[in-house]
């Protein structure tokens, strides 16, 4: 036997899913698809008459480009999978290759309905590895609660009205957006962005609140304080709502806490666990707040915690917005690690008022020389590793970031709440009807540029 030919029967028996030839340009191999047609053959060789089918990636009850691979018996889940990966965009891998700063504007994209967790996870990491927690102004870290809780409440809002689209309850989806808008507004005025904001960073956030912002911040309170039980009204009692959600997606405290499940999926089973209690940050535990759970460990349980949540949350923004009538600074002192955050808008429409620009090009050239390095090189951060963990509006989301020393990471990666609790699929499906896989991934609101990343 030739070499050629041990090693084709090599690489055959090694992997079953990917045959060889041998052609004029080398040796071709030919990669299946394996988990679809292993699945598929299983069910073949079955006595009964099951099939298998793909539900997405391109469905619009998937929430993203997610593939539910379903073996059904009838219309009855036997067998499920979750195939993921249609959505990545190596966002981990690219921050390597910019600085420690730089990196906010990539990870803020990832779960994009909620950007300010992602940014708070990773800087938090930041801070920590350059030894700075309890330097980061308190006006900073008022500005970072109260822009991550209107972003909480951001992001249940589409998780309950895309649930209940659904299932057919439109008028909660119109009425869903519409109050989303209104918060989006709110992102827009005070970071100039409705989405992928980069707007908390190391050291303290980008700028300090423009002219008005706190009274239209107080307008917002009022507004939803106005509409929110209008969602209790529409779907609390309603009886389709319940029929479709109760028992639902069902999986209590045991499966959760095998699974790492965390966020809403875990406090509908009775546990009160949230990072903002458990281990408190930036001030948290000065807030008065609850942690609310349910009993049913179900979809419905799900949804009436998201419900609450956003009534608690309001409760939050409005003791930082007592707490912001109180100027001062929003950045660290230490100018080697502080971008300018005292910016006006100026004549040209970009973040670099006139005041600024005077400064660093007329009057000093020590100034514009750091500016130059600060913004091209980057600052050094400290050898180690460091992981920092936020509450999301989805559970535990964590960055483990690693520094050798240099001007970027060595690597980043995030524990996104969306791939773990995407795991609990299969244990809340399988035995229940193709109709209730919906209902069950819509409770667990997963969001597939976190899955991906």
């Amino acid at each position: 036997m030739t070499t050629q030919q041990e090693h084709t029967q090599h690489t055959e028996q090694q992997d079953p899913y990917a045959g060889s030839r041998d052609t004029t340009e080398g040796q071709v191999f030919t990669v299946t698809g394996q988990d679809w047609d292993s699945v598929v053959q299983g069910a073949a060789e079955a006595d009964d008459e099951r099939v298998v089918v793909n539900m997405g990636p391109q469905h619009p009850s998937t929430h993203g480009v997610l593939r539910l691979i379903l073996e059904l018996d009838g219309e009855t889940v036997k067998d499920m999978r979750c195939g993921i990966g249609y959505l990545h965009t190596g966002i981990e891998k690219n921050m390597e290759y910019r600085t420690w700063t730089q990196g906010v504007t990539f990870c803020t994209r990832m779960d994009y309905l909620s950007p300010f967790y992602n940014e708070a996870a990773y800087v938090g990491a930041v801070e920590k590895l350059l030894g700075i927690e309890d330097d980061i102004p308190e006006r900073a870290k008022v500005l970072r609660v109260m822009m991550m809780e209107l972003n909480r409440i951001s992001s249940h809002l589409v998780a309950i009205a895309t649930g209940g689209m659904e299932i057919g309850a439109l008028t909660v989806m119109t009425i869903g957006f519409r109050e989303r808008e209104k918060t989006l507004d709110l992102f827009e005025l005070i970071t100039g962005l409705r989405m992928n904001h980069a707007y908390i960073r190391p050291g303290g956030v980008s700028q300090d609140l423009p002219d008005g912002a706190l009274d239209a911040v107080r307008d917002y309170i009022v507004w939803m304080r106005k509409h929110l039980p209008e969602y209790a009204a529409l779907c609390n009692e309603n009886p389709i709502f319940k029929g479709r959600l109760v028992g639902n997606g069902y999986l209590d405290l045991t499966g959760c806490m095998a699974l790492g499940a965390s966020g809403p999926v875990l406090r509908a089973t009775g546990y009160p666990w949230d990072l903002r209690k458990t281990q408190p940050y930036w001030g948290y535990e000065t807030y008065d707040f609850e942690v609310k759970t349910w009993d049913t460990s179900d979809s419905y349980g799900r949804f009436r915690i998201r419900l609450d949540e956003m009534h608690e949350s309001l409760k939050i923004v409005e003791q930082c917005v007592e707490r912001l009538e109180t100027p001062g600074p929003v950045m660290v002192a230490d100018k080697k690690i502080a971008w300018p955050s005292q910016l006006a808008i100026g004549s040209d429409g970009l973040g670099n008022s006139l005041d600024h620009i005077k400064h660093i090009m007329g009057e000093s050239m020590e100034a514009l020389i750091h500016h130059f390095k600060l913004v091209t090189e980057g600052f050094r951060v400290p050898a180690g590793q460091a992981y920092f963990a936020v509450e999301s509006p989805r559970g535990e989301l964590a960055c483990h970031l690693v520094s050798d020393g240099g001007t970027r990471p060595f690597r980043a990666h995030f524990r996104d709440p969306s791939f773990v609790n995407l795991q609990t699929a299969a244990a809340m499906c399988e035995g229940a009807m193709v109709a209730d896989v919906i209902v069950a991934v819509a409770s667990i609101d997963p969001v597939m540029g976190g899955v991906d990343r």
